[in-house]
């Protein structure tokens, strides 16, 4: 996984355990939809191994402390709980010391994920994963936030009374400090300390199979599959300051004309929506993304509709897009063939990365793919492919903020 990517969890039981050089303490919080612990009693550490629904084990220093979660005994209310590290030796930071997290089936014990969270530095605390709630889902996100002030730091945070000497878990009363906001989409590291990179998932080079790691285009075009990433960097710069995503599509069956409309909703750090460019309008951010305009039919070779991004221009507010198509009509994907995204560097021409919709589904909207932000600077592209019922751009700015 990469800093922001998601996954389905397909057990109801997962179990989070986090490794490094140097021996750790983990943690988990069980978080309400405000982003809180309801009470102390929702830090699980080794000092309070268990709380509803999840619990904690020592690794004794010869294997990775681990927090369980039980999704089904997690209590109402609870929709996040947040896996955080931090070395075990007070002070140390985590550089030179990257940590990895693997989320497994706690009953079989078969690996779900793995995420190790990039450019570590000054941190000495880190929201590593998260296990939360959304759309009666429970799934899996990483994050990779990092705080400066220890594991006192995080708690705070999120509501747990921090007697404050050193850096360590849980303790008696003190006012919480209100928390900074978790990182999911593309943010940028909140408030007090430092770092933390943004959003997406995973890819290889040419043709990535699936569950590989991300690429750059150093060896030329990259093909995704869904929920494969493309970091759009070459020789280690990054490469592009303007492009165009272009968007196509055939009626299925030599069927009837399709309608289908391309847009990209805008987003800031948190998932705020910021804008949306679509045919009723076709330039925002100052023309900094542009649309070319509705094809009304489908037919005929090449892109029906394409959208320009200036990435230069962009405002720093905006870290996240996400492509989407719609059938204002109501016409169904499965209607649809060869629809496809691809990516073209608009100085020139070339095409960088492609996307190729291989199934489809009976529904009206589909986030084709998305654009996030690093904390570097640079953008990454992941494919997306998922379907949804949606048949304007106005419909598809909540799931897409959520898809981030």
């Amino acid at each position: 996984m990469t800093p922001g990517s998601n996954i389905p969890l397909a057990a109801a039981r997962v179990t989070v355990d986090v490794a490094a050089p140097v021996r750790l303490d983990v943690s988990g919080l069980l978080l309400t939809a405000d982003g809180k612990v309801r009470s102390d009693d929702d830090f699980i550490f080794y000092n309070q191994p268990s709380g509803p629904g999840v619990t904690y084990r020592s690794g004794g220093g010869s294997a990775p402390d681990a927090i369980t979660v039980d999704t089904a005994a997690v209590p109402p209310g609870i929709e996040k709980i947040v896996v955080t590290a931090s070395p075990d030796a007070a002070g140390q930071t985590f550089q030179g010391i990257e940590p990895t997290a693997t989320v497994r089936d706690a009953d079989s014990g078969s690996v779900l994920a793995t995420f190790t969270p990039p450019q570590l530095g000054a941190e000495t605390a880190l929201v590593v994963v998260e296990i939360y709630l959304r759309g009666g889902q429970w799934k899996a996100r990483a994050v990779g936030q990092g705080y400066a002030d220890g594991l006192a730091g995080i708690a705070t945070d999120f509501g747990v009374t921090v007697e404050e000497p050193a850096p360590a878990p849980v303790a008696p009363p003190q006012p919480a400090v209100p928390p900074r906001p978790l990182t999911p989409p593309p943010p940028a590291p909140a408030a007090q300390s430092p770092v933390a990179p943004p959003v997406p998932p995973a890819p290889p080079a040419a043709a990535p199979a699936p569950g590989a790691g991300k690429v750059n285009l150093d060896k030329g075009r990259v093909s995704l599959q869904k929920n494969q990433t493309v970091s759009l960097v070459k020789g280690g710069r990054p490469l592009l300051t303007r492009v165009k995503m272009g968007l196509g599509w055939e009626p299925a069956y030599r069927g009837a004309d399709i309608d289908l409309d391309a847009s990209v909703i805008a987003y800031g750090p948190q998932r705020n929506h910021i804008d949306s460019c679509y045919f009723g309008k076709l330039t925002i951010l100052n023309g900094a993304v542009k649309h070319s305009g509705d094809n009304l039919t489908g037919e005929g070779a090449g892109d029906d509709e394409v959208i320009v991004v200036d990435l230069g221009r962009l405002p720093q507010e905006v870290t996240g897009l996400v492509f989407t198509v719609n059938s204002f009509s109501g016409q169904k994907f499965t209607e649809v063939a060869k629809a496809y995204c691809r990516l073209v560097d608009a100085t020139t021409e070339e095409e960088l990365v492609r996307f190729d919709l291989t199934h489809a589904e009976p529904q009206t909207g589909v986030m084709m793919a998305k654009l996030v932000r690093q904390f570097t600077g640079e953008w990454d592209m992941t494919a997306m492919g998922d379907f949804i019922k949606a048949r304007t751009v106005r419909n598809m700015v909540k799931p897409a903020a959520q898809a981030l």
